[in-house]
């Protein structure tokens, strides 16, 4: 799809300010690299010698989810479906409090660096090897951090496509250049380098939501008449209640659906429990999830207000029918060119934007991978490498994947709509992982077989529904695609292009070989993957637990939720000494600890000296 010749490319301007933010992440990177005597161990490079404050750590957390899959899909999403995508509101406060609650506190305490190191201490090596691999399959693909390899080739891809619609940029040079300059400052910096250019670039992106939003509301003289299209459009449709989890999004798909979805992603995902567990103290890790969540709302209401916008400003003449626009994802880059050509700077600052969620979830991305990698598969099998030399093999497996996401960015190419495409395939291995480690924290009585069995039929059920729904789309009435109009254009209607399917997928299914399973099982909404995938893992893995003899195993009660990791919420801000105890293992260190590399002699000492004083020892 061509822009119309009124709308130019990018000036030079422009290109001066994305590469200004390139350079400034580069520079985080360098900087870290160096300071303080730079990365002496895999513990600093990987978790940031655990010293981080929770400020930072919450904006980090904040801008690796929001990725540029936030910046154009959600606008677009709001436009094409309506704002009850704000009901997302509801879903991240409740993963907040699962993750911050349920899952921080046992990991915390534990002192892991990787989370697939809990499967091992709870059930056995072989669940923390599936756990691992499951892992780094989900996050290579995508780029953002939860199931990282499969979603960072959305989240690479995404705005390199922007970028190309926008200005004519050449589509593979912006896919190894965000490689690159990701990649970079990765392995040079570690852990410290990727939270402190995320809280950077958190900030950009906030920069060119607003700038957006502005605009729209000076061109569009007021936000009252914004409200007012969207309103008699359709566009608030914040309320549906409608229980049928065959609708894509009603209330309570997004609700439960998105909470299980979500909380695959922040409880138990490699990169954000790497984060908070980096924290200096408990405190400040339940802390950085909280204050992360005024940011996940503020990043949600820019998008609503991008994705309002855009419906008042072309309801009369819809770019993507009309075939200005080849995709819903180039709606945003289109609607920058159009009402800011005549600022130069501000189309740069909107991609830069768009390409700061992509850094920062890549970077978050590649960081966990590394500490996966090494914590899990390099550790436990070499036994003499030095921390030193456990610090250079982190770096060059940080190399590594970077490369491996530029690869995977050109799978993604062949994806279909991004957003869909992105949170189906967290879903569908996100759900069982989830599941899996539920079951190891709230159920004593779980044992290693019943996990392993309970994973792989959640991971099977998934998997079935997941493919299936790619293979056949869901029906328009399932999705409620709104209505939109080309009435106001100046086009001959040869031109147009049919709406009748919102989501270009890889396979195309003539609709009279549909089979019975496609308009019922299939047509799931794909928030619910997770769903399904989490409770079917918990419930096998409970039947089995029990008949396999769970009952009579004796669990280890520091790798499970207890009521003293609730009430320890209250006793942090009473005594100081308690604090020091949750900050340090609160157990006498045995066999395990010299296999786990989140503890260094120093503190195995502490918290053997200390024992007298451990108030969670049981």
């Amino acid at each position: 799809a061509t822009l119309s010749a009124s709308m130019r490319g990018f000036t030079v301007w422009d290109y001066v300010v994305f590469a200004g933010m390139l350079v400034i992440s580069a520079i985080i990177g360098v900087y870290y690299a160096f300071v303080g005597g730079g990365q002496k161990t895999s513990k600093d490079f990987l978790t940031g010698g655990r010293s981080m404050s929770a400020l930072p750590v919450a904006l980090s957390l904040t801008a690796s989810f929001m990725s540029a899959v936030t910046v154009l899909g959600t606008p677009a999403e709001i436009y094409r479906y309506g704002a009850i995508f704000c009901m997302f509101a509801f879903t991240y406060g409740l993963v907040v409090l699962c993750s911050a609650e349920i899952f921080l506190p046992v990991f915390y305490k534990l002192g892991i660096t990787s989370t697939y190191e809990y499967l091992e201490l709870r059930f056995n090596r072989y669940l923390r090897l599936c756990g691992t691999i499951l892992f780094i399959i989900q996050t290579a693909s995508k780029s953002q951090s939860c199931s990282m390899t499969l979603y960072t080739g959305i989240v690479i891809y995404a705005p390199a496509l922007a970028l190309n619609q926008v200005t004519g940029f050449d589509l593979w040079g912006a896919v190894v250049a965000t490689g690159v300059v990701c990649t970079f400052y990765c392995t040079l910096g570690g852990l410290k380098a990727v939270v402190w250019t995320d809280v950077f670039q958190v900030g950009i992106m906030v920069a060119g939501f607003s700038a957006v939003i502005i605009r729209a509301v000076v061109v569009q003289e007021g936000i009252g008449r914004i409200v007012n299209d969207s309103y008699y459009g359709g566009r608030l449709n914040f309320w549906d209640f409608n229980p049928n989890p065959l609708q894509r999004h009603t209330f309570w798909t997004i609700l439960i659906g998105g909470t299980f979805t979500w909380t695959g992603i922040y409880g138990v995902n490699q990169s954000q429990v790497q984060r908070y567990i980096a924290c200096k103290n408990r405190l400040h890790a339940k802390m950085s999830l909280y204050i992360n969540l005024v940011g996940l709302w503020a990043i949600l209401v820019c998008a609503t207000l991008c994705g309002l916008s855009l419906y008042s400003i072309y309801k009369d003449c819809d770019p993507w029918t009309a075939g200005m626009v080849s995709a819903l994802d180039q709606l945003m880059p289109y609607l920058v060119l159009d009402i800011l050509r005549d600022f130069p700077g501000v189309p740069g600052l909107f991609v830069a934007s768009a390409y700061s969620g992509t850094l920062s979830t890549v970077s978050s991305s590649i960081n966990a991978l590394a500490a996966v990698t090494v914590e899990d598969l390099i550790r436990p099998h070499f036994r003499s490498l030095s921390e030193k030399q456990l610090s250079w093999i982190s770096m060059g497996m940080s190399l590594f994947y970077g490369g491996v996401c530029i690869a995977m960015a050109a799978l993604a190419s062949l994806m279909g709509a991004l957003l869909q495409a992105a949170l189906s395939i967290f879903g569908m291995v996100g759900g069982p992982l989830l599941g899996l480690f539920a079951l190891g924290i709230l159920c004593s009585f779980a044992n290693g077989i019943g996990a392993f069995v309970g994973l792989i039929s959640g991971f099977a059920v998934s998997l079935w529904v997941g493919i299936g729904s790619q293979i056949y789309p869901p029906l328009p009435e399932r999705t409620n695609p709104l209505y939109l109009s080309v009435a106001g254009c100046n086009i001959s209607t040869g031109n147009l292009t049919s709406t009748e399917s919102p989501l270009t997928t890889v396979f195309s299914t003539p609709a009279t070989e549909r089979p019975a399973l496609a308009d019922d099982w299939y047509s799931l909404s794909y928030l619910y993957f997770s769903t399904l995938g989490t409770l079917i893992t918990v419930a096998v893995g409970i039947i089995i637990s029990l008949l396999t003899g769970g009952l009579k195993q004796n669990t280890d009660r520091r790798f499970l939720l207890t009521k003293e990791d609730f009430l320890s919420n209250f006793s942090c801000s009473k005594s100081e000494t308690k604090v020091e105890v949750l900050n340090r293992q609160p157990f006498p260190v045995a066999a395990e600890g010299t296999d786990n590399p989140a503890f260094s002699h120093i503190e195995m000492d502490v918290a053997s000296a200390k024992s007298k004083a451990n108030g969670l020892h049981i």
